[in-house]
């Protein structure tokens, strides 16, 4: 193997985020677009359309607030009313010697020392203090996952009312905005490629809760109801791991869930989660989670080989690979870990994991301009970028941020620092920008 191979193989665990994070929540037209209760904001696109956030900060400027959280986790906060909503996983009891995963294949892995509780945590929005905190489960991890990752990157997301949580292997969760379990589900075990990690994000439509259980046993796309969590409909599919979060898209055809992986794309009928259409083109490891616009689904992703799909998805029945309905494909520059951001008429993505931003016409697939490079960055992007106020924002692992404006131009208006390591994506409402770091937990707003 080459050593470009071999460092991209190492980077796969930063899939676990969700950061990825894997992954972005489609919760339909009807959710008010100045909330942030899932890990893609309330387009699932990235864009927070009624935020102004602050565009500078450091350590002494515009944090109002910052505090640990209960535990490591790269799953993505989330604004539920006056609370945020963070979810851990915390090592307890004494440790023992590590045990290494055994997965075919598995290399940089952590070796799993401790009992794990897996928390959820409430944090009021004005001061960072905690409001509840409640303890999902407690187990011995079978995964370690990989030593960048976490062992809690699926981010929760919320209707208003209840909270759900999926934790994979420790099952599904739903909780009121008290922190009290109303129901919970366990799915089975998951196993991992390269025992890895998981990091797939449940998303919510109308009264169902939608979960995407992709590994290297039997795949499903499952459906619950979110008031009792009875199984409203389970669909096989012929996939082995992924890490990307569904997507929901409405037309005029019908609501459809679209699933990113590695051997298809897929459209299925929400209602009874028969596959519509499918289509190829992707590569081994799909993380980054699609975006749409005006009935046109995009999905990429970056492993040993780039690819990005534009799929017309209004009218698509069957296997649409190599047809009419492929509006564009790409095989450079696209994403591995982090997901696009559909901003206006402009798709933006990072090229794998680095600090190169492209811009695209997502109709056509044409380049708006020449690709960015960011220069300020010295680390891994792992997280998606956001857009608020007509700018763009990109973290990277050293704990930069770099603000650019949303315009053909794409001129970089600050460079900002926080001395923390960051995976997880940004959630952004109102005035206030929340960023989850190794050590923190940033509420960032102008005073």
């Amino acid at each position: 193997m080459s050593l470009i191979a071999s460092r991209l193989v190492r980077t796969i665990a930063a899939i676990l985020g969700g950061w990825f994070s894997c992954a972005s929540v489609a919760q339909g037209a009807s959710v008010p677009q100045d909330t942030w209760m899932n890990w893609r904001g309330p387009l699932a696109s990235g864009v927070a359309p009624q935020a102004d956030p602050p565009s500078e900060w450091s350590e002494t400027r515009n944090v109002r607030w910052k505090i640990p959280p209960a535990g490591k986790g790269h799953s993505s906060p989330i604004v539920v009313g006056s609370q945020v909503i963070v979810v851990s996983a915390i090592p307890v009891g004494e440790g023992r010697q590590p045990v290494f995963d055994q997965a075919p294949g598995s290399h940089d892995n952590k070796g799993v020392t401790h009992l794990h509780q897996f928390v959820v945590q409430s944090l009021g929005r004005k001061d960072g203090r905690e409001v509840w905190r409640k303890v999902l489960k407690e187990e011995f991890p079978h995964e370690g996952g990989h030593e960048t990752g976490s062992l809690a990157s699926n981010s929760p997301t919320s209707d208003g009312e209840r909270i759900y949580v999926f934790l994979g292997t420790r099952g599904l969760f739903c909780l009121d905005l008290a922190g009290t379990i109303l129901w919970q589900r366990n799915l089975g075990r998951m196993d991992t490629l390269h025992a890895h990690g998981e990091g797939s994000s449940p998303v919510i439509h109308g009264d169902l809760l939608i979960v995407v259980w992709d590994h290297e046993g039997d795949s499903f796309l499952h459906a619950f109801d979110k008031h009792t969590g009875e199984p409203r409909w389970k669909t096989p599919r012929d996939e082995k791991t992924s890490w990307s979060t569904p997507l929901v898209v409405e037309s005029s055809s019908g609501t459809q869930v679209v699933v990113s992986a590695t051997k298809r794309i897929r459209g299925y009928d929400i209602r009874n989660g028969r596959q519509i259409w499918e289509c190829a083109g992707l590569t081994d490891n799909v993380v980054s989670t699609p975006v749409h616009r005006n009935g046109l689904v995009i999905a990429g992703n970056s492993y040993y080989q780039q690819a990005m799909v534009a799929v017309r998805i209004q009218g698509s029945s069957g296997d649409v690979t190599g047809t009419d309905r492929v509006a564009w494909k790409l095989n450079r520059l696209t994403p591995y870990v982090s997901s696009p951001l559909m901003y206006d008429d402009t798709v933006y993505f990072i090229r794998h994991n680095q600090n190169v931003l492209s811009r695209l016409d997502p109709d056509t697939g044409i380049p708006r301009g020449e690709p960015l490079r960011l220069e300020g960055i010295r680390d891994f992007i792992f997280s998606s970028p956001v857009g608020a106020a007509n700018r763009i924002y990109v973290t990277a692992r050293d704990g930069t941020t770099i603000v650019l404006k949303h315009d053909r131009a794409n001129t970089i208006v600050r460079v900002n620092h926080l001395d923390d390591v960051f995976s997880a994506t940004a959630a952004v409402l109102g005035g206030e920008f929340y960023l989850r770091g190794e050590r923190f937990l940033y509420c960032l707003a102008r005073p």
